[in-house]
């Protein structure tokens, strides 16, 4: 049976290089929309950095955008469906856990609008110099959202709204260290394993080898690309049998395992093409060779007409 919901990573996966959707991409996902299937963006980027890229693309209005790595749901015209937020006590004690990477922190909060759109204070960070250092093009693209503070803490006061999540930004080596500082603890689950009944928050790592930068996602408990996807396919009245899940990266694992065809990009890191191999996941062309409408028309080719 084909798929009925296609869910597809931005980043590395439906971008191509140079940031863009190919021609052969796009009418593939329009291909998908003809046929009855929902095409759902399932991305780390927040709803609004993500709708920079899908407003072009005129993809169905009621199609969901899975955003902040799970944390939020909305459709394409930015109705919500579901949002998670971290607590407030939990935000305040990871800022202090991790004091000496506070320079790499960026808290994301949901602000947006009924257009899409955020405001300043969807990002908040208290440091920006390494940042830019890091990622700078996000950086820049992100300026009319960013707000700087004295001390991160002062956006996690009592009353104040709770973050979506919250992201270390840096160097492979360095975030590895900070991953191995957070994973040791009871209320952090690793990147990847199953989390335990006191978990509080839930790891997600994005590692670019070819440009040394890792981004690792601190979530709150129980959120991923794949809880976000099961949310949906309730609502939907689906399995996840009859999900396509399409992804390069180690933030894509969750609900690759979830879904019941499972497409990697041949541009994934060589440790994830191992698991790929290993869990019988196809791999296809890379983002800048069309793997997207690769596998979408794959599937769609066993429709009978």
């Amino acid at each position: 049976m084909p798929p009925r919901l296609i869910a597809i990573d931005l980043d590395g996966t439906l971008l191509n290089s140079s940031g863009h959707v190919s021609p052969r991409n796009l009418a593939a996902l329009k291909l998908a929309e003809s046929f009855g299937i929902e095409v759902v963006i399932s991305t780390g980027r927040r709803h609004s950095f993500a709708m920079h890229v899908l407003r072009d693309l005129n993809l169905h209005p009621t199609s969901a955008v899975v955003s902040s790595n799970g944390t939020v749901v909305r459709t394409i015209g930015s109705e919500l469906i579901h949002c998670t937020h971290l607590p407030l006590s939990t935000a305040r004690w990871l800022c202090s856990h991790l004091n000496d990477y506070r320079n790499t922190l960026v808290l994301t909060f949901d602000l947006t609008g009924p257009d899409g759109d955020d405001s300043r204070g969807a990002l908040i960070v208290q440091h920006l110099d390494e940042l830019h250092s890091s990622i700078g093009r996000w950086m820049r693209a992100n300026q009319p959202y960013i707000q700087h503070v004295t001390r991160i803490e002062d956006a996690l006061q009592p009353g104040a709204n709770p973050p979506i999540q919250m992201m270390l930004c840096g160097p492979i080596d360095r975030m590895r260290q900070a991953e191995a500082l957070l994973s040791q603890h009871p209320l952090v689950t690793p990147v990847g394993e199953h989390e335990t009944p006191q978990a509080e928050v839930a790891l997600h790592r994005t590692t670019y080898p070819e440009t040394d930068l890792t981004l690792l996602d601190i979530l709150p408990a129980g959120c991923s690309k794949a809880s976000a996807l099961e949310h949906l396919a309730k609502l939907r009245g689906i399995t996840s049998a009859d999900i396509l899940a399409i992804g390069d990266n180690w933030n894509d694992v969750a609900m690759l395992r979830l879904a019941g065809h499972a497409a990697l990009m041949s541009n994934a890191p060589d440790d994830l093409k191992a698991l790929a191999s290993a869990s019988g996941w196809i791999v296809v062309p890379s983002n800048d060779e069309d793997g997207v409408a690769v596998a979408i028309e794959s599937v769609l080719s066993q429709v009978p007409v």
